[in-house]
């Protein structure tokens, strides 16, 4: 679906933003593009997009160098932008309804099912965007980018400005996209949004990708396989780091009852944090 080789970028003589990196994203795969600010993830998602053009390397989409795709493109691809990009001035359902005449009527989703299902509130169906909260503003965004059932979806910090049930209910919509064979291309600095939702990740920092890799893989990796035992010996509560290995034959100690287990994997944050030495900040 998309293959990236020795991909750079400068946005001046003294600003090297991609360093030659490469990558592949499988059809009907959830790709996910990590890092901080400033890492090099909106550059690459402008490139891969057809934004920005002047690139070095060769970036192939749908069989095609970018730099020389036409409308067929833009017909297959979705593209959700970190900051709501909506006419304020209009209603929803007329901004969706003006989006929606760039795509032929065999490529349009039913806009009032798309605002259903991300469950924009009805009275402000018709109400000016301007009027509208940040997360409803970002969910009316999401439905723009959906709005051509698009086989590939560029996602940049999809549920920055959601509420926490609008950021479990576009996961779910992630998912489902999945069933459906569509592939999403995930730019995000967050991980848990990440760890539940891609079959690979990047990680990228100062325009240098640092690895590519499941985040079950990332995690088990890096673990210290160290497990956490909270136990009662006479009379009193304790806790003990022991590894796992060491209680493949039974708890190695006196104990009068095991109150809880816990494995030490790390986080998917923490495991950007020992590879990269930078936080997500």
């Amino acid at each position: 679906m998309i293959k990236v080789k020795d991909l750079s970028f400068n946005y001046d003589k003294n600003k090297k933003a991609l360093k030659g990196i490469t990558f592949e994203v499988k059809e009907g795969e959830v790709f996910g593009f990590l890092g901080p600010n400033g890492s090099g993830k909106s550059t690459t998602q402008k490139i891969l997009t057809g934004i920005l053009k002047s690139y070095g390397g060769s970036v192939n989409i749908f069989g095609k160098e970018v730099r020389n795709c036409g409308e067929d493109f833009y017909k297959n691809i979705g593209v959700l932008f970190e900051f709501p990009y909506l006419y304020t001035n209009l209603n929803a359902v007329d901004n969706l309804k003006y989006f929606s005449s760039f795509y032929p009527k065999e490529n349009r989703n039913d806009i009032y099912e798309l605002l259903n299902k991300l469950q924009l509130k009805t009275d402000f169906i018709k109400k000016p965007v301007s009027l509208y909260s940040k997360g409803m503003k970002q969910r009316t965004n999401i439905a723009r980018a959906f709005i051509n059932n698009p086989k590939l979806l560029f996602l940049d910090e999809p549920t920055s400005g959601l509420d926490p049930s609008g950021a479990v209910l576009f996961r779910q919509i992630i998912k489902d996209e999945k069933k459906k064979g569509h592939t999403i291309f995930l730019t995000t600095h967050n991980m848990f949004d990440a760890e539940i939702l891609c079959d690979r990740v990047v990680f990228i920092t100062n325009g240098d990708i640092i690895v590519i890799d499941t985040p079950h893989n990332l995690r088990t990796k890096n673990s210290n396989k160290q497990i956490n035992i909270e136990f009662t010996y006479e009379g009193v509560q304790k806790s003990k780091f022991v590894l796992a290995k060491e209680i493949e034959h039974g708890i190695p100690f006196k104990y009068d009852e095991i109150i809880s287990m816990h494995s030490q994997e790390p986080t998917l944050e923490d495991v950007f944090i020992k590879l990269t030495g930078r936080s997500l900040d």
